[in-house]
């Protein structure tokens, strides 16, 4: 019999010491093995606070699991003899300890659960490819559900789980007698903006563990982006319950009606800043859908916010994984619009005059977050507007935001954002002109840009390639139901005006390309 059963191998977003790989490991007679690879760092022009976050809430479980007991190999960046890559250092350690089997949990993205598969196969190693038991709906589950369904509509799924899970429901019906309360969590700020007394989220500074993290980033610099100073992410369970009980305290009873609300210098308002924590796994999607309903049933937060805000866990971070892997690998290839438009340079730096994604993109360079509204209406929509490269957005996403993982942003990207996948995410393009934002936010207070005016010198970008969005899929758009309004209007302008608002669109698309917008 070999003497290690089982070769863990614990990836940056398993990170839970109670997770399905870990569930019957044995001190006595298994071997966890984890690795920070700098292929994997240099994937993408990533972040300082994203590989943060990672690298550090990794060594904080290798040392609760060598405490615990467990022998852990661990490989950190910059040891000398580091491998190359997930396969070849899993390679490397079947050889070493020769294994009965290797555990893995479901990894974040396709191709690597393809590699690490087959590394296992060449090296005649059975491999236990365990499911992802965060998740309440299996990649299985998800499959069956969505067979013979002509459109996958989140609503329904939403509708589904909720009565699978009993969430939100009395006597077997939605609680106050509707499924989905939106229409109640669309508010702005208006005028006078944020109330002074704007809770500020309970954050995390640096502990020994993730300042030699942030230290260990320092040889690699030239491939990373973003600024570390400001790091405070939960990267332990304890922290992530920390995070937990801090929005449900105080943001969660204004969370529904100001999810969509957007204000200058404050890049969370009553968001709950846990998707990083989720995507770690650092904390039970089950725990949070059970305190939020608590804090609805004890009268602590309305039921319009509580419902918003499972319909987020529970309804869409569920479908979005469910989608990713129903159409996975082909997924990656779509471009429905035929957008070939490179993103623009400052998409990386946020030097536009455009203040809206100025100030977004700037927050997330400071943070590496930024809202759902944030992401889909400033950042999503002009690259949907403008025509970008959809890849090249979801590379984009992938290498600044905290809580980025393949499984989650592919599809947010390709198919929420950008309707890349001809439909299958959403049923329509989120498109919106400039006088949406002028609405959700104080944005354009510091604009030389006129929200209103699609042609000129001093009309908003986004209005105008609005405008040219529907001309140029016109066609496309003009049976289509939910599009129906924004088709009509665009129909009734004149000949001429059409003409100046293609002509002020390419000068738009001249001055980006030069980078001088």
């Amino acid at each position: 019999m070999p003497d290690v059963r089982h070769l863990i191998l614990l990836l940056g977003d398993h990170l839970d010491p109670n997770g399905p790989a870990l569930a019957d490991a044995d001190p006595d007679r298994d071997v966890v093995i984890m690795a920070e690879v700098e292929a994997e760092v240099r994937r993408y022009p990533n972040h300082r606070q994203r590989v943060a976050v990672f690298l550090s809430a990794m060594r904080h479980l290798r040392d609760h699991l060598r405490a615990e007991g467990f022998t852990v190999v661990y490989q950190a960046l910059g040891d000398a003899d580091a491998l190359a890559s997930l396969p070849d250092f899993l390679r490397q350690e079947m050889d070493a300890h020769a294994p009965a089997r290797v555990i893995l949990t479901e990894p974040g993205r396709f191709s690597l659960q393809e590699a690490l598969c087959a590394a296992a196969a060449e090296a005649g190693v059975p491999l236990d490819l365990r499911e992802d038991t965060h998740f309440l709906c299996s990649q299985h589950e998800f499959a069956a559900w969505a067979d013979g369904r002509k459109s996958l509509v989140m609503g329904h799924f939403y509708r589904w789980m909720r009565q699978r899970y009993e969430v939100l429901l009395d006597g077997g019906e939605p609680a106050g007698g509707r499924w989905n309360y939106d229409e109640k969590n669309r508010d702005s700020f208006g005028k006078d903006g944020p109330p002074d007394d704007l809770p500020t989220p309970v954050g995390f500074a640096p502990d020994a563990t993730t300042q030699a993290v942030l230290d260990a980033l320092a040889p690699l610099e030239d491939s990373l982006y973003g600024h570390a100073e400001g790091f405070d992410w939960p990267v332990t369970p304890e922290d992530a319950e920390a995070a937990l009980d801090d929005f449900l305290a105080h943001r969660l009873p204004h969370f529904g009606q100001y999810q969509d609300a957007l204000w200058t210098g404050e890049p969370y308002l009553y968001h709950a800043r846990l998707s990083a924590a989720l995507n770690l796994k650092l904390l039970d999607p089950r725990v949070v859908l059970r305190r939020a309903e608590e804090a609805y049933r004890s009268g602590h937060a309305p039921l319009a916010a509580v419902e918003g805000f499972i319909r987020q866990v529970l309804g869409w971070r569920e479908f979005i994984r469910g989608i990713y892997w129903l159409h996975m690998p082909g997924y990656l290839d779509h471009n429905a619009l035929d957008a070939h438009e490179a993103l623009p340079g400052w998409y990386w730096t946020g030097e536009t005059d455009m203040h809206c994604l100025h100030t977004v993109i700037t927050q997330l360079l400071e943070t590496a977050y930024a809202h759902h509204i944030q992401r889909l209406m400033v950042t999503g929509l002009f690259a949907l507007l403008y025509g970008v490269e959809p890849l090249e957005v979801h590379d984009w996403y992938m290498a600044l935001y905290i809580d980025s993982v393949e499984w989650v942003t592919l599809p947010n990207t390709t198919g929420m954002a950008l309707h890349a996948d001809g439909g299958i995410v959403g049923t329509k393009p989120y498109i919106a002109s400039g006088k949406y934002l002028q609405r959700m936010s104080n944005y354009c207070d510091a604009c030389r840009f006129d929200p209103s005016a699609a042609t000129g010198d001093d009309a908003c970008p986004f209005t105008t390639l609005y405008w040219d969005f529907l001309m140029r899929h016109e066609d496309r758009f003009a049976g289509h139901h939910r599009m129906a309004l924004q088709v009509r209007n665009l129909q009734r302008k004149a000949p001429e005006a059409r003409t100046a608002i293609a002509e002020r669109a390419e000068a738009v698309r001249a001055q980006v390309r030069k980078g001088a917008l």
